[in-house]
């Protein structure tokens, strides 16, 4: 194996999935004999287990990342051997749990007090009005932004005396879920049909190419070029009955995009 220092882990870890992954080199690391995309898999998950011990601010238990990992104990104990080896600043043991120094892969990020303040703020909104993905991610993206400030900022950061609240109405919490496949859907281009009861409570089906979110103050507004009008449509997320995509993917066309719309306000 390559030797490594510490500092430059990160270099170490790509050099070493080139040699596993993309040489194909025999794995002297692993018992056993992997496919390509075996070894890809080990290095994806190598990662991950960086990225949840960054994230966390007490020593994670060797189960707890089985668990989230999908895979076994003795999978995660010669993960952390082959980590230790290569110079993965991680500390700890089986039955204790493992941290991860701070300062690596990403500088120590320096954040006046307002701009720490937004990102609080922007960080627990989401949380508070987006649906379970968008909300686990921004905690998860939240965890990841305290694990790199100076040490002088952490407790500041998590302490903070700021809040976010929703207040939804009952009939928008049984359908936020729609905001997940709708945003997932925007981010993928991909047609949707869908059941949309508009405000006199008349039903209608519909082939679109959703464009863009907007989040207001009690609603999503989803914002959508309709095939069946062939214009602009807006379509609040509580008001949808059904949501499924075609199976195709729409391109980019001109006078059809969200930017367009944008400019007809």
């Amino acid at each position: 194996m390559l030797p490594c220092v510490p500092g430059d882990f990160a270099l170490e870890l790509v050099t070493w999935a080139c040699e596993r992954v993309i040489l194909d080199t025999p794995d002297n690391l692993c018992q056993g004999s992997f496919s390509k995309l075996g070894k890809m898999m080990r290095v994806q998950r190598l990662f991950s287990i960086l990225d949840r011990l960054r994230a966390r601010r007490q020593p994670v238990s060797a189960e707890s990342l089985a668990e989230e990992l999908g895979v076994s104990l003795r999978t995660i104990y010669r993960d952390m051997v082959t980590l230790q080896s290569m110079g993965a600043p991680v500390r700890g043991e089986g039955g204790i749990g493992y941290q991860i120094e701070k300062g690596y892969f990403l500088p120590p990020l320096h954040f006046d007090a307002d701009e720490l303040d937004a990102i609080i703020i922007g960080m627990r909104l989401v949380a508070a009005r987006g649906d379970k993905p968008l909300a686990d991610a921004a905690t998860r993206a939240s965890a990841k932004i305290s694990a790199v400030l100076p040490e002088d900022m952490e407790d500041s950061y998590y302490d903070a005396p700021l809040l976010a609240y929703s207040v939804q109405p009952k009939s928008e919490e049984e359908t936020i879920d729609f905001l997940s496949p709708v945003r997932t859907a925007v981010r993928d281009r991909a047609l949707l049909e869908i059941r949309y009861m508009d405000l006199k409570d008349q039903s209608s089906e519909r082939v679109i190419r959703p464009l863009g979110l907007t989040a207001f103050d009690k609603v999503w507004l989803l914002t959508a070029w309709c095939e069946k009008s062939d214009d602009f449509r807006s379509f609040r997320i509580d008001r949808l009955q059904s949501v499924q995509r075609t199976g195709e993917n729409f391109r980019r066309e001109a006078s059809k995009e969200f930017r367009d719309y944008l400019k007809r306000l």
